[in-house]
C-alpha cells in the first residue's frame, strides 16, 4: 500500500467520524464538482465558512463535466410559433407555486472557490436559489432552482412539499426585467443520488424549461443526509 493511499484512507476515516460527506466526481473544470448533502458539511456559503448544511441540503449530484450549454435563443426568423416565444436573459427574483404554497425570493447561486456549487442558507425560512451559470427562467435552456427540503433546527423548508407537485401544476417565476415566465409541471420524480439524471437536469435544450431540485428519499442518520433527490420538470407555457 502506498503512502498516498494510507493518507487517503486515514482522511476518509476522519471525515466519517466527523459526520462529513464530500462528493467529488472527476477532476474537470469547476462546474464538474458539487458539495454533497451532510448535516455538518460547511456548504452554505463560499469558502465553507457558513453554518452547517441541513439534513435537507438541496445540492444534487454533480455532472461529470461542465453543464452542457443551452441552445441559442431562437430569433424572430427561426421561432416556429409552437408555444410561447422564449424570453431574453434576466435574473429571476421570485418564484411562486400555488399548488404547494410556495412563495419565495430567489437568490443567485454560483460556485465556491473550490468549484463546489453554492446552496441557499440553512434555515427553515431560507429562500430557494437559482443556479446562475445556466439559463435564466424563460430563456432557452434549463433553468435550475435549488431549495432545501427541511432544516434539522427549524423543520420544513421551502421545498418541503415539492414531491406533492403533479403534472399540470403551474410555477410562476418573476424576473428582474418585470416579465413573468409561467411553467407547467411535466412530471416529478425521485432518484437515488447515484442515479441522478444529470443530462436531464443540466443538459442543453432547444426550448425553455425549469428544474426544481431538493433532497428526498430515505434519511441516513449516520451520514446525516438524504439518500436521494426529488426533481420537478416543467416547461414554459406562457409569459407576461
Amino acid at each position: 500500500m502506498t503512502r498516498r493511499r494510507i493518507l487517503l484512507d486515514a482522511l476518509t476515516v476522519v471525515l466519517a467520524v466527523a459526520g462529513v460527506t464530500l462528493v467529488v466526481i472527476g477532476g474537470g473544470p469547476p462546474a464538474a464538482r458539487e458539495r454533497g448533502s451532510a448535516t455538518v458539511a460547511e456548504a452554505a456559503t463560499p469558502g465553507g465558512t457558513g453554518p452547517p448544511a441541513s439534513s435537507g441540503d438541496a445540492a444534487p449530484p454533480p455532472p461529470p463535466g461542465p453543464p452542457a450549454p443551452a441552445a441559442a435563443a431562437p430569433t424572430a426568423s427561426t421561432f416556429d410559433g409552437v408555444g410561447p416565444a422564449p424570453l431574453g436573459r434576466s435574473a429571476p427574483v421570485r418564484l411562486t407555486i400555488p399548488a404547494i404554497g410556495v412563495d419565495t425570493p430567489l437568490l443567485p447561486l454560483g460556485l465556491h472557490a473550490d468549484g463546489t456549487i453554492e446552496v441557499p442558507p440553512v434555515a427553515g425560512d431560507a429562500p430557494a436559489g437559482w443556479y446562475r451559470n445556466l439559463a435564466s427562467p424563460g430563456e432557452v435552456g434549463p433553468a435550475v432552482v435549488l431549495g432545501h427540503v427541511d432544516s434539522a433546527r427549524d423543520g420544513p423548508a421551502v421545498f418541503f412539499r415539492l414531491r406533492e407537485l403533479r403534472a399540470g401544476d403551474q410555477i410562476a417565476v418573476h424576473r428582474q426585467d418585470g416579465r413573468t415566465a409561467v411553467f407547467t409541471v411535466d412530471r416529478v420524480a425521485a432518484y437515488a443520488k447515484a442515479a441522478f439524471p444529470t443530462g436531464e437536469v443540466y443538459g442543453g435544450l432547444d426550448h425553455s424549461a425549469l428544474r426544481l431540485v431538493t433532497c428526498g428519499g430515505e434519511f441516513d442518520r449516520y451520514r446525516r443526509e438524504y439518500k436521494g433527490n426529488v426533481v420537478a420538470f416543467a416547461t414554459l407555457t406562457s409569459t407576461a
